[in-house]
């Protein structure tokens, strides 16, 4: 075989693109050109041996992008089926009158051996072929396609946000999110063509019918009139080889349906069809006993075939005992016994007892185990990985490791996240379900276990995992368990990246950069600054969610600005305005029109005067102001989210590092900019003033 591929050189006429239109011209070639017998016969066989491979190749595909090229192989074999049919009724109808072999031996063969030469019965056969192929299978598969095809189209857009929520938590990379979205695009474009794809088959056996019509007609009138043949004569000949000729192409016909079919009703899974339908259907041995027992008591009825319906169940009695003793087997593997109790020790305890405290650590009840399990499928594991990579590439210094561990205090469903052993979230999650997140813009509702998301404190929904595809399509975001984790512990280490940074964290920070920049480093520290100086900056930065990445310019502004004072305060305000476009660009992206919201004049004067030198300056505010304050920037930031813009609020510089820290205390997700912060080359849009009513 590869002998004859290599002397056909069909490798080189794939990679000249000669392929597709070589074949599309021997088919309209066989519309045309009269082919003999041999050659017929040849053809009629390589369509059924096609067939068979497609339907074969549906069957094992483990989901139905494996097989993406169907739709366009479905058209190709449906156009070779009608070819034939061309070709095979110019033969019957120009030679019928010689005999049955005139069209080959394959239509003789179906017309004599399949339908014992009665042309009724044959006609009997086709007619129930072509009602099994025209009303059940390919109009149930076309309505599937449909169904399909609009579901899918509408889950794009909840599987788009899925994927950017995976990106943003650090669970997938930017490659792997590039390849997820262009699997959803292809699935779109599969289904969409295989709804298309389902006419062709349809179409075809509609043609298949009308085809039959014609040739008996036209052969009977073509043997009576041209060759001189009898009516009952020219009926029998011309119906057996039109017969013969229908159902050699009906077969093929009805298994390419049927691959269609199963195309369009597949799921997507680690294992093909085969292997879904053993585990699916008898994977409850309760389902084998009940059949078992109604077919005993049918067997025992007087007058029924008792042989047949007592063996059938005994076999599914037999069944049922084999999978229940399976199943009883595996449960008793996967049962772990409890670890015997430590024997007391003997020798006094040192200094090794005390065990350091963990910087992050991740406590699990015993129904999350699984998931921090690699033998059991656990991805918690990883994905905390890509999550400490994301965010230690993002703020600019090596997280620190999660430590797991069980803890049986919790609930079984439960975990809990500290820093340096302080609880900071607690929550529960369901590990063998998917939690659907309501946006807040969603077209239906969802069955399942209702929740909250831990993250964000949004509305949601545990469902079971088949809902999945459904749920993406009422516009949920669906994540399973181990991301929900993962997206927790990702918000976490943000919120406190400036404890997770102390002394060795920016002793090795500056032993970074001083591989790159040894002079700038020398002059900073030790000689300028002390080590504890420099990291009260770096945790000033962290604290509001200012990355620390650019130790240069960090340095460089400390080296400038660290002669006239070393108050971190003062230092951390003069490296936020060198970071100002970095600041900006992380709040507002590359947009060149920056919304802010101002003081009024009358506010900020009064802001002012109310600065006192209190513990290295400080404001005092009446509780009444305070409290009206804090009320119109709520409202004020309500209104930015509604509007899908972030809230900023500009003021000037002396007030920054006050208000900021008052508005910590109270909206987290506002921001604080000072004046000199504000790039130059952004277009400011003031969209509210504080204190202007």
């Amino acid at each position: 075989m590869e002998a004859v591929l290599r002397s056909l050189n069909i490798t080189s006429w794939q990679q000249a693109g000669l392929g597709a239109p070589i074949l599309l011209f021997l088919m309209l070639a066989m519309m045309v050109v009269p082919l003999p017998p041999f050659m017929l016969d040849m053809l009629f066989t390589f369509n059924i041996s096609l067939s068979l491979v497609i339907l074969l190749a549906s069957v094992y595909s483990r989901r139905p992008l494996d097989f993406a090229v169907f739709p366009t192989v479905l058209l190709v074999s449906t156009l070779l089926r009608l070819a034939l049919n061309i070709a095979s009724t110019r033969v019957v109808l120009l030679h019928g009158h010689t005999g049955s072999a005139a069209a080959g031996h394959v239509i003789e063969a179906f017309g004599e051996f399949v339908i014992g030469g009665n042309y009724a019965v044959g006609f009997v056969v086709f007619a129930i072929l072509v009602i099994i192929n025209f009303v059940v299978i390919t109009k149930g598969a076309g309505r599937i396609s449909e169904v399909s095809a609009r579901f899918t189209l509408d889950a794009m857009p909840g599987k788009q946000m899925a994927i950017d929520a995976d990106l943003n938590a650090g669970i997938i990379n930017q490659d792997e999110a590039r390849a997820r979205r262009q699997e959803v695009g292809q699935e779109a474009d599969f289904y969409g063509s295989m709804d298309g794809a389902g006419k062709f088959v349809r179409g075809d056996a509609i043609a298949g019918l009308l085809v039959l019509v014609i040739n008996i007609v036209g052969g009977i009138i073509i043997g009576t009139v041209n060759h001189g043949m009898s009516i009952g004569d020219a009926l029998r000949v011309f119906t057996l080889l039109t017969i013969g000729d229908g159902l050699v192409a009906q077969i093929p016909g009805l298994l390419l349906s049927t691959a269609s079919a199963i195309m369009v009703t597949r799921v997507s899974a680690a294992s093909d069809m085969g292997q879904q339908v053993l585990s699916q259907l008898f994977d409850n041995p309760r389902a084998l006993a009940v059949t078992a027992g109604v077919l005993g008591i049918m067997g025992v009825i007087p007058g029924m075939p008792n042989v047949a319906f007592l063996s059938m169940a005994g076999a599914a009695g037999y069944g049922a005992w084999w999978i229940a003793k399976r199943k009883q087997g595996s449960q008793q593997e996967e049962t772990v016994a409890p670890p015997p109790k430590p024997a007391p020790e003997s020798r006094d305890l040192n200094w090794e007892d005390v065990l350091p405290t963990d910087a992050l650590g991740l406590e699990v009840g015993y129904r999350l185990i699984p998931l921090v399990d690699r033998n059991q499928g656990g991805e918690l594991l990883n994905r905390l990985r890509g999550v400490r990579k994301k965010l230690s590439q993002e703020l600019g210094f090596l997280v620190p490791s999660v430590h797991i561990r069980d803890n049986l205090d919790l609930p079984p469903s439960g975990y809990r996240v500290s820093v340096f052993g302080v609880t900071v979230a607690q929550a529960e999650i369901q590990p063998d379900r998917e939690l659907a997140i309501n946006p807040g813009q969603v077209h239906g509702e969802v069955q399942g276990m209702a929740g909250t998301d831990p993250v964000f404190n949004l509305p949601a929904t545990w469902i079971e995992t088949g809902q999945r595809e459904y749920a993406q399509a009422m516009g949920y975001t669906v994540v399973d368990a181990s991301t929900v984790v993962a997206t927790h512990v990702s918000q976490i280490v943000q919120d406190h990246a400036h404890e997770l940074l102390g002394h060795e964290e920016a002793q090795k920070l500056l032993d970074g950069l001083k591989k790159s920049h040894p002079r700038l480093v020398e002059d900073v520290t030790p000689k300028l600054l002390p080590l504890s100086a420099i990291v009260k900056v770096l945790q000033n930065l962290l604290r509001e969610q200012v990355p620390i990445r650019d130790g240069r310019t960090i340095l460089e502004v400390l080296s400038e600005h660290g002669t006239r004072s070393q108050d971190p305060g003062e230092l951390t305000a003069a490296v936020r305005i060198s970071l100002g476009r970095v600041i900006v660009q992380q709040i507002n992206g590359l947009n060149e029109e920056l919304p802010v919201m101002t003081l009024a004049p009358s506010l900020e004067q009064l802001l002012q005067k109310s600065v006192q030198n209190i513990n290295g300056g400080g404001i005092a505010l009446e509780p009444n102001m305070a409290g009206r304050l804090t009320q119109t920037l709520k409202e004020a930031h309500q209104n930015q989210e509604m509007a899908g813009q972030p809230s900023i609020l500009v003021v000037p510089d002396n007030l920054r590092d006050f208000l900021a820290r008052f508005v910590r205390s109270y909206i987290k997700q506002m921001h604080v900019l000072a004046y000199s912060e504000l790039p130059d080359n952004k277009q400011l849009r003031i969209v509210a003033t504080i204190g202007n009513d």
